[in-house]
């Protein structure tokens, strides 16, 4: 698709000629700057180019102007020949680029693909300040380990290689994948979702590929798969651990070839998708044990992004907790603006083992119980009112602080895990656990809590 010019000129031939010249392009003339402006207000354009002698607005009243109210527009000023004093002025203006008349066709298509290129470099440098500098949604906080989640999704998102988001459940990988879509060449495409686990095994395939009308009893219709309405943006595989083993070569095959094969059809049809797969579980362990493909793991795990536990990232539990507060009130239209020091106190010593998805579960809890303008202890969930410090205590005279030896390992597993950002690898060196034995002291410990 060309790129839409604006030609700013009170010749009409100019106009004509530039449409001429720049065929590929969707070219618009106004004939005044004032009109412009206005055209500029309502509409988007990836270029302008503008004469500099007008009578109503000159060309560097009118790059002024644009680079004041449009900063992202790259502006093309066209001048006569040896006037270079003006151009300069332009230049300095706020104008990107410049040309000489008479127009030709190679100099103008040079200065118009450059210009685009620009702009669509400037719009993704600004994404990426974004995702860095500014609170992604869920991201948010001001810790060293988000600090670095952030940084590392900027890095990642322009490319187009398979990216494997890793992280305990309730981490934000989702949102992390919304993020390095955003930032990424597909953002103006569509960014499509599938949780793996959610979808039984007999229509995961068809959910995925699409199916022909006939490929089996139900289908009575064709039916788009995943792939295809994902194309030209991003696919995100959320638990993509949990996909059935029969169904692991056909996605290897599709991540190789770039086509997908509809359940019960012959034809093969490309498809232009970025791949971002999620998952919590230990895929290396899984591919040890045969339950997930090797060659796809490496498929998959192009570059890899690792999300911190909530519990590592120290004092943002309370940024995300009055975000949350804020978000959630304002909703329920209920005037709760703080959280008392005594709560903040139970927030922080709390380990959160639903990450950030408790936390957001934690407040709403505690907005419909509050009674104050304030969220106090007696709001928050009765795991945090009364959750234990992780402290292990391995000699003490008062019988009451002594605990069971399964305890004793649960607190210090859980005080490893956080020392080491939940890196389960180093954990599990550290222990002197094999991975998968660490999984399951993890999931043991996880069903306790729960029940």
């Amino acid at each position: 698709m060309g790129a839409r010019v604006l030609v700013v000129d009170d010749d009409p031939a100019i106009g004509r000629l530039v449409r001429a010249l720049l065929q590929g392009s969707d070219v618009y003339f106004v004939d005044s700057g004032t009109t412009a402006l206005a055209r500029l207000a309502n509409e988007d354009f990836d270029v302008l180019i503008t004469d500099l002698e007008m009578p109503d607005l000159d060309g560097l009243e009118l790059c002024a102007q644009v680079a004041a109210a449009r900063p992202h527009l790259p502006v093309i000023v066209l001048t006569a020949h040896g006037n270079y004093e003006r151009a300069v002025g332009a230049v300095r203006a706020g104008a990107y680029d410049f040309l000489t008349k008479p127009i030709e066709r190679a100099p103008l298509q040079l200065a118009v693909d450059r210009a685009t290129a620009h702009r669509q470099l400037r719009g993704e440098l600004r994404r990426l300040r974004e995702i860095v500098n500014g609170p992604i949604e869920g991201l948010h906080g001001d810790s060293l380990a988000i600090a670095e989640t952030r940084a590392l999704i900027a890095r990642v998102a322009p490319s187009r290689a398979t990216v494997l988001i890793r992280g305990e459940s309730g981490t934000g990988k989702e949102v992390a994948a919304r993020a390095i879509h955003a930032a990424s060449g597909q953002s103006r495409g569509p960014f499509v979702a599938l949780n793996c686990a959610a979808i039984p095994e007999h229509l995961l395939e068809s959910e995925l590929f699409g199916h022909v009308r006939g490929a089996f009893t139900d289908a009575r219709a064709d039916k788009t798969g995943l792939f295809a309405r994902a194309s030209g943006g991003t696919l995100f595989l959320d638990e993509v651990g949990e996909l059935p083993l029969a169904l692991q070569p056909k996605l290897l095959r599709v991540l190789q070839e770039r086509t997908v094969r509809p359940v019960g059809s012959t034809v093969e049809t490309p498809v232009d998708v970025r791949i971002v797969a999620a998952t919590n579980a230990d895929l290396e362990t899984a591919t040890a044990e045969k339950r997930f493909r090797e060659d796809l793991y490496f498929r998959l795990n192009v570059l890899s992004v690792e999300l911190p536990p909530l519990r590592s990232r120290g004092g943002d539990v309370l940024t995300l907790a009055a975000r949350f507060l804020d978000e959630i009130a304002e909703r329920a239209q209920k005037k709760v603006i703080g959280i008392s020091p005594a709560a903040a106190e139970r927030l922080l010593a709390y380990s959160w083992p639903g990450n950030v998805r408790e936390l957001f579960n934690c407040m709403e809890r505690a907005i419909a119980l509050a009674r104050f303008d304030q969220i106090v202890v007696e709001d928050l969930p009765e795991r945090v009112r009364t959750h234990r410090s992780k402290h292990v205590v391995v000699a003490s005279d008062d019988p009451r602080e002594l605990v069971s030896m399964a305890e004793v390992e649960r607190r210090y597993i859980d005080r490893v895990m956080e020392a080491v950002s939940g890196n389960k690898s180093e954990a599990a060196r550290i222990l002197g656990f094999n991975r998968a034995t660490l999984y399951r002291k993890l999931a043991d410990a996880g069903r306790r809590n729960e029940g």
